[in-house]
């Protein structure tokens, strides 16, 4: 019997995953998450559709939840409930065979007897349960018959206790009637227990004393009596479950047969007040299902209870795996359970969903709003920013890695020349004339002679030389994006918000002293910062009013007088609509003629103030190319015409070529920008 120390041990499989695999990598997820939400999708739901996908080189919750469907089918179209039975059926027709063949060959029988046995033999019930209890009294002469017959009684009494406890039916093979008593023994005692335990009169004690005498039949090593209910009502209702799932012809042989299992009735009746006891106690459990097993593998009654638990198991999986229900979280996945049914890989492969989720949510990634909805916070915004402006980069250099951007330094260019520091001076230190300087006037005797300063340093303030660099222009920058209709129609929605998410990035970062603005025009303009815009829903009202952006635009540079004005229009469609002087839009398609002399009119109004202006055209439609045509040569500015897969490289290379052009006095960008990169662009 197992010692209280014994039941009371618990150890488990290691399941903590490969110690030494990297930690999970989530630029991946958050490039695919910020797509989703770019694309109108909540970053909750963003994040449900990449676990449920996957990655790359991550298998998803779809292809797990696949692969236990696939488990559940194979079990249901393998095998078949008729093992028993048909191991009963074995056992009579050898048993029967055997006693022929001894009733046959003994010459000293007696013939009467020899043909009222031999008659009993041959008239035998079809029904294996029935003829089972028909042969309940029959003396057999052949010892092999006898013990076949044997074999009936004792398998049905192990596959109906295997029912019960899982692992029964091997440990009793060649059970002792001392083997038996004991199991008769617990069985009262467990019926005990849970009876007095639904009265509420049992107590801890009475449960360690149970477990002290009889631990060895319970191999979950359950600590109290809650824990044990749960472990048998399990079985029990998988046990039920399978009965629900036979033919009535197939319970009705069981049930007959059941009578026989150690030849006695009283096994029967012990598990009956046990059912009943655990059905009570767990009524919450599915004791009404049932399946369709259409395979050719027979299964013993114990087996099929297994497999019955297995089907349970995958169900409950299938449904933690969809994730599609009120308050699902990745912790209600079961990898136990999980490693089980589909292997340890699986697990692993869940576990690995599991740490990218709590990383996305732990990281500074994913944050909740004051409403409790999931938002990408500012750290997740400059992450994706700079994994847009890398891609960026490697479009424009046309070689993989980042484009060198030393221009981009704050101080503005070096000019190769120094000079002393004065106080106020930002620029670096040029550290080998300061040391230069120090060695050559403490060497000459400067300072007295002494090796350091009056404060005692080795660099006195007169040494420094700092680095000259040349003046640097601030840029007013302002980005005007059509969030009309067509945009999101066409495809070009997502684009759109990565361009200015990029070009956000790219000056935050990088040139910290321009001033960007982002403009989103559709039926009216409104400034936006880069959450609002990434956030966008689609428009589907109809209408673009660029002259309500280039409204703003110019009130953009207006704040900043002494910064170059930059005017970056992002449109796949020609205006249609404006502001009255009242404030009211109006709207017409095709455009009003008072529509497009507005629209010229602000454009005017961006070239006095100095705006160096480029058109990105979207699309191949004709009048569209004709407006910007005509206001790019009006305005002296630029069209490009990019495929979408490089609108962000083209509106980035723009915004950098404009800013070589002040220094070089010419119209290009300084970058070979105009050639070969993708997209073409009409002076």
């Amino acid at each position: 019997m197992a010692s209280r120390d014994l039941h009371r041990s618990r150890f488990r499989r290691y399941d903590g995953g490969d110690p030494l695999a990297p930690p999970v990598d989530l630029a991946e997820a958050l490039d695919a998450i910020g797509d989703s939400v770019m694309a109108g999708s909540s970053p909750e739901r963003a994040m449900r559709e990449f676990l449920r996908r996957g990655g790359r080189d991550q298998v998803g919750l779809d292809d797990l939840a696949r692969r236990v469907a696939q488990r559940r089918q194979e079990l249901l179209q393998r095998n078949n409930l008729n093992g028993t039975l048909q191991q009963v059926k074995e056992l009579l027709d050898r048993a029967v065979m055997e006693e022929r063949k001894q009733l046959a060959r003994d010459v000293d029988l007696d013939e009467l007897d020899r043909s009222f046995a031999e008659m009993r033999i041959e008239n035998l019930p079809a029904s294996p349960s029935a003829a089972v209890n028909e042969l309940a009294d029959y003396e057999w002469r052949s010892p092999q018959a006898r013990a076949d017959y044997e074999k009936i009684k004792d398998l049905l009494g192990r596959e109906l206790l295997d029912q019960r406890f899982q692992g029964m039916k091997q440990a009793l093979e060649n059970a002792t009637d001392e083997d038996r008593a004991q199991i008769n023994e617990m069985l009262q005692d467990l019926n005990e227990l849970l009876e007095k335990h639904a009265r509420g009169e049992d107590t801890q004690q009475d449960f360690d004393d149970f477990m002290d005498k009889h631990g060895d039949f319970f191999p979950e090593n359950p600590q109290n009596v809650e824990e044990l209910a749960d472990a048998l009502a399990q079985r029990s209702a998988a046990a039920q479950r399978m009965l629900n799932s036979m033919t009535q012809e197939q319970r009705d042989e069981l049930m007959q047969l059941s009578a026989q299992a150690f030849g006695s009735p009283a096994l029967m009746e012990s598990l009956a007040r046990l059912d009943a006891n655990l059905q009570s106690l767990r009524p919450g459990e599915d004791w009404r299902g049932s399946e369709s097993f259409e395979g050719e593998q027979g299964m013993g009654l114990g087996e099929a209870t297994g497999v019955m638990q297995d089907l349970a198991e995958l169900d409950e999986l299938s449904e933690a795996l969809s994730q599609s229900y009120r308050g699902a979280g990745m912790d209600d996945i079961d990898l136990d359970k999980l490693a089980r049914q589909l292997g340890d890989e699986a697990a692993v492969d869940a576990r690995t969903l599991k740490e990218l989720e709590k990383a996305l949510r732990s990281s500074g990634t994913l944050s909740k709003d004051s409403g409790g909805e999931l938002r990408l916070t500012p750290k997740a915004m400059r992450q994706l920013g700079k994994e847009l402006l890398k891609d960026v980069a490697t479009r424009m250099s046309g070689r993989q890695g980042q484009r060198e951007l030393r221009r981009s330094g704050a101080a503005g260019e070096l000019s190769g020349a120094t000079r002393p520091w004065e106080f106020g001076d930002t620029e670096p230190w040029d550290i080998p004339r300061t040391v230069l300087n120090s060695v050559m006037r403490r060497a000459g005797g400067g300072a007295g002679g002494r090796s350091a300063d009056a404060a005692g340093r080795l660099i006195a303030i007169d040494d420094i030389e700092v680095a000259e660099t040349e003046a640097r222009t601030q840029a007013a920058v302002a980005l005007l994006v059509d969030t009309s209709f067509s945009m999101a129609m066409d495809g070009r929605w997502v684009p759109m918000k990565r361009t200015a998410l990029a070009l956000h990035t790219l000056i935050k970062s990088r040139f910290r002293d321009d001033h960007l603005q982002l403009i989103s025009f559709a039926r009216h303009a409104e400034v936006m910062e880069i959450e609002q815009l990434t956030a966008l829903d689609a428009n589907w009202g109809k209408g673009t009013n660029l002259h309500h952006a280039l409204l703003l635009a110019n009130r953009h540079f207006r704040k900043h007088p002494d910064a170059q004005p930059v005017l970056l229009i992002v449109t796949d469609g020609e205006p249609t609509s404006h502001l009255e002087p009242d404030g009211q839009v109006f709207f017409s398609y095709p455009p009003h003629p008072q529509t497009i002399a507005v629209v010229v009119r602000e454009l005017d109004n961006s070239m006095r103030l100095g705006a160096q202006t480029t058109f990105f055209r979207l699309g191949s439609d004709r009048g569209l190319a004709h407006f910007v045509d005509s206001m790019a040569k009006r305005v002296h500015g630029r069209v490009v015409s990019p495929k979408l897969d490089d609108l962000g490289a083209a509106v980035v290379g723009s915004y950098l070529g404009s800013r070589d052009s002040w220094g070089s006095g010419d119209g290009s960008d300084g970058n070979g920008w105009s050639g070969g990169r993708g997209w073409w662009v009409e002076q």
